[in-house]
């Protein structure tokens, strides 16, 4: 996916998300740990119009943007095969798009949404972009 952030990119938001973080009320630390797919699906789904919008947006596409630069890495030094294969022009906003529409049509499915969140993320990703 498009859009890497360098260093000091990444120093600046970690400063904008803790400053942010202060003043959220609906999203507290705890909500951060991203134990399960519904975890991370909580965060992502949270909207612009929500006082927590900034910090959520941004801890959802790091964690897309760190699970699919991982899987980038993994797939084309390792060798092994891709599990997603999204075209050049996705972004990370299309990735998080394409999770919450699959979190929100598997919300029901406690098995699906009680795995860790990369596995659910890679679902979505998959479903979106396969490699056939």
């Amino acid at each position: 996916m498009k859009k890497k952030l360098s260093f000091p990119a990444l120093l600046g938001t970690a400063v904008l998300v803790g400053s942010f973080a202060q003043n959220a009320t609906a999203i507290e630390n705890d909500d951060l740990r991203f134990d399960t797919t519904a975890d991370l699906f909580h965060v992502c789904s949270v909207t612009a119009s929500e006082p927590e919008y900034p910090v959520a947006n941004q801890a959802c596409r790091a964690f897309i943007e760190a699970a699919v630069q991982y899987h980038d890495a993994v797939s084309d030094r390792k060798g092994l095969p891709r599990l997603v294969c999204y075209p050049k022009d996705a972004t990370i906003q299309d990735g998080k798009d394409a999770f919450v529409a699959w979190s929100e049509k598997n919300a029901g499915n406690k098995k699906l949404m009680d795995e860790q969140p990369v596995i659910g993320l890679v679902r979505s990703l998959a479903g979106k972009y396969p490699c056939s």
